[in-house]
């Protein structure tokens, strides 16, 4: 039975070993290490998938998307979320995204931007961000780069490009 609940400092060790091992490196690890520490952090949206051991992570971090016309736009990034290669193809990675929309909602957020598989963000209705006239600051495929509102009409106003925090720059 698979618990999904807020991270705790206790924590901190088992998601670094959970992402280290889904990620095959440590980029991801030092990026939630250096976003702990910003202002960008939501302490409430850093979850942990646990049974007996923590075996999955999922991380929401503030954004702004800087609209055409200068003005800034709150969301959220989805980044990284993690499943120990052991766990993985068991919908445990489903349960962290859905629990987490659903904390995002609760916690007034309106929308989340995710560089993420184009076959597995879709299903919980993520759509190319190119749909809303919203970019990466960095070229990568459409398909990859998805949001989904959590307000309908969230993003009516909000084409532009997303900038994020100083950490991600470092993966």
């Amino acid at each position: 039975m698979i618990k999904i609940r807020q991270e705790a400092p206790s924590d901190i060790s088992a998601i670094k070993k959970v992402n280290d091992a889904a990620f095959g490196q440590e980029n991801e690890a030092n990026l939630i290490h250096t976003i702990r520490k910003s202002p960008s952090f939501v302490p409430e949206l850093s979850l942990v998938a646990e049974n007996e051991e923590i075996v999955g992570h999922i991380l929401f971090t503030k954004i702004t998307i800087e609209t055409e016309n200068g003005s800034e736009v709150p969301s959220l990034a989805l980044a990284p979320m993690a499943v120990k290669p052991e766990f993985q193809k068991e919908g445990i990675g489903s349960q962290l995204v859905r629990e987490g929309l659903k904390r995002c909602r609760e916690h007034g957020y309106d929308s989340v931007i995710v560089l993420g598989h184009p076959e597995f963000y879709p299903k919980f209705g993520f759509v190319p961000a190119s749909t809303k006239g919203i970019k990466p600051p960095f070229t990568v495929p459409d398909e990859v780069f998805m949001l989904i509102e959590l307000k309908s009409g969230a993003l009516d106003e909000a084409a532009g490009v997303v900038k994020y925090p100083p950490a991600f720059m470092n993966v």
